[in-house]
């Protein structure tokens, strides 16, 4: 059945994510904060575009966000024009940003009060997931909304869960990027030292890839941190914002996170090399300065 769709954000994720909507019947209404995009946007799928969050909003059965960080998400939900002046009763709004558990929870708790539904739905398997829609989906929030939103978000999916309540989705891609930060840190330092006791790397990633060190980093990150080219992927200044906000959520809940602080520093050197715009393989790269 084809619903009223609005989709706020269309950058590198959000762009093909709302295009997978599109291609599978919904009726998307599309808002970004640079019009071009949302023009390029409306000449490759079947769709519309609003001049504002909330006339994207109007009459929507689902209303989707993709943004930044939590200050773009208050200025798109509880902004002068934003998706919350004219969300409809019934309707689930689902956040795509990855953002604090704190305006999970505030979100959460306005849609309550206002008669709608909400998801923190926060995503994983970067670029390359949005664009093949193949990403991984961690949702936090109440059953009955997951139920409404589940067939809508998996137009985007290969795996989505409900992980409790409201701001269990966006806890969980925490613990998601505090894995991610020690698994790129481990991969650069074996990388480098086989290279320094001259081995061919491709021959060992090849062989070692079959065992226990196997990744997700290691398939998909091996060869081009061998070559020196890393514009294949999650920025390293969004990787340090989302580093950011899980080192505060662990002082509120008292874990310990020396590795994730150490990586996040090491990303800090790479950003002072210019590279955040590199992806975050490109942590190797303190190595070759």
């Amino acid at each position: 059945m084809s619903c009223n769709v609005a989709f706020i954000g269309l950058g590198v994720m959000g762009y093909p994510m709302a295009g997978y909507i599109s291609k599978a019947g919904h009726n998307v209404t599309v808002y970004n904060r640079t019009a071009a995009k949302a023009d390029k946007w409306i000449a490759e799928y079947k769709g519309s575009k609003a001049d504002t969050p909330a006339k994207a909003a109007e009459g929507a059965d689902f209303i989707f966000t993709c943004v930044g960080n939590d200050k773009d998400l208050r200025e798109v939900t509880f902004g002068e024009n934003g998706v919350f002046k004219t969300i409809k009763k019934g309707s689930v709004y689902i956040d795509n940003t990855t953002a604090s558990a704190t305006i999970a929870r505030e979100i959460n708790k306005f849609a309550k009060e206002n008669g709608f539904g909400s998801l923190d739905a926060p995503v994983s398997g970067g670029q390359a997931g949005a664009e093949n829609g193949a990403l991984t989906v961690m949702i936090g929030g109440d059953q009955a909304d997951f139920d409404k939103a589940k067939d809508i978000i998996d137009c985007y999916s290969k795996k989505m869960k409900l992980l409790g309540v409201a701001g269990n989705g966006q806890l969980a891609k925490m613990v998601n990027q505090i894995c991610i930060a020690g698994l790129v840190q481990g991969l650069s330092e074996a990388i480098n030292f086989g290279m320094k006791a001259g081995l061919n790397m491709r021959d060992v990633i090849e062989v070692i890839s079959k065992g226990a060190a196997q990744s997700w980093q290691m398939d998909n990150r091996y060869e081009t941190m061998i070559d020196d080219k890393f514009e294949f992927g999650f920025a390293v200044d969004w990787m340090r914002k989302d580093l950011k906000i899980a080192m505060e959520e662990a002082k509120n809940n008292g874990s310990l996170l020396p590795i994730t602080e150490v990586v996040d520093k090491y990303y800090g050197e790479v950003q002072e090399m210019g590279g955040n715009r590199w992806d975050t393989s490109s942590l190797i790269k303190r190595f070759r300065k």
